[in-house]
């Protein structure tokens, strides 16, 4: 999944939910459905911060970025 959050990195733009929905599974990210509402919420156990994205196509640029960065934390945290 690096080769995903590398190109997520490069490209933030045109990417749908289901590709979030695997990059947050395959880094150990709960991601919830909405249960009411539009917007997922990503969190992990090691993070106090919660993150919403809706799940609204298309998803813009500022969200993939954020992701990424929530990514990259997870990743310093965990050896």
């Amino acid at each position: 999944m690096d080769k995903l959050l590398e190109r997520m990195r490069a490209n933030p733009h045109d990417w749908r939910i289901a590709d979030i929905v695997a990059m947050c599974r395959s880094y150990g990210v709960d991601c919830a459905p909405p249960r009411s509402g539009s917007h997922y919420k990503i969190k992990h156990v090691g993070m106090a911060a919660i993150l919403t994205i809706p799940a609204h196509r298309p998803i813009k640029p500022v969200y993939i970025r954020e992701l990424v960065r929530f990514i990259d934390a997870i990743r310093e945290i965990a050896p």
